[in-house]
């Protein structure tokens, strides 16, 4: 049975997440148009191969194909709400993509490198030297990728596309990225001023909007579970 304090504190480190990294969903529409005018060499690009697209504050990453096709999972909330495939088909809307990452829905589909890249520099396998793993053999990798096409569910800290992305390459999921938020988060935790700060806004809720159970209870708790947790 899941404990339901820990779901909770998942769901809140997701949508901390998600807000912290708010530019790199909003800076795409931005980019859009340059990545319809962008060349890549198609050519230096193995089937199996991890391409990795810096973002503002996060990496895209998807595994190449061949004949450029990239395997990368998008959230998506129009997949909750159509099964019609030439609507989802299209390239993901910053709108339907921050939708579905809090709605949870996305798919493992396949995109141009145009269109998965938007405009952006693309490194390849750069994740072996920064990982520091071995990656299994190209094929095999693509050959994962392949058998996961199609509807997933998603989580920014437990199953995104960098899980996706190192199951391919080497077998296991994991995530630098979540990794390092969830540890930047329990630094902020441990540091006991923010005990004090949460009891500051919880007193300044209460003066504000009243004693009521809603300002009270999270005004007395938060701090609380700060300060045991640090």
């Amino acid at each position: 049975m899941k404990n339901p304090m820990l779901e909770a504190l998942s769901l809140l480190l997701e949508k901390l997440l998600l807000i912290s990294n708010f530019k790199l969903f909003s800076s795409g529409a931005q980019s859009e148009n340059k990545a319809r005018n962008s060349f890549y060499e198609i050519s230096r690009f193995l089937r199996g191969d991890v391409l990795e697209v810096p973002r503002t504050h996060l990496t895209h990453y998807g595994i190449y194909l061949g004949d450029n096709r990239v395997a990368h999972m998008m959230p998506d909330i129009l997949l909750a709400l159509t099964d019609d495939k030439r609507l989802t088909q299209k390239v993901v809307s910053n709108k339907r993509l921050i939708l579905g990452v809090i709605g949870r829905v996305a798919s493992v589909r396949v995109d141009t490198v145009e269109d998965f890249a938007y405009g952006a520099d693309i490194l390849v396998n750069h994740l072996d030297k920064s990982l520091k793993r071995k990656a299994l053999l190209n094929e095999e990798v693509a050959q994962r990728a392949e058998k996961l096409l199609g509807l997933t569910s998603y989580s920014l800290l437990w199953n995104n596309c960098e899980h996706f992305v190192t199951y391919c390459r080497f077998g296991t999921p994991i995530s630098p990225q979540a990794d390092k938020f969830c540890e930047n988060v329990k630094i902020i935790i441990r540091d006991q001023r923010s005990v004090l700060a949460s009891a500051i806004l919880g007193l300044a809720s209460i003066v504000c909007l009243g004693l009521a159970s809603y300002t009270t209870l999270p005004a007395i708790f938060i701090p609380f579970f700060l300060w045991m947790a640090g």
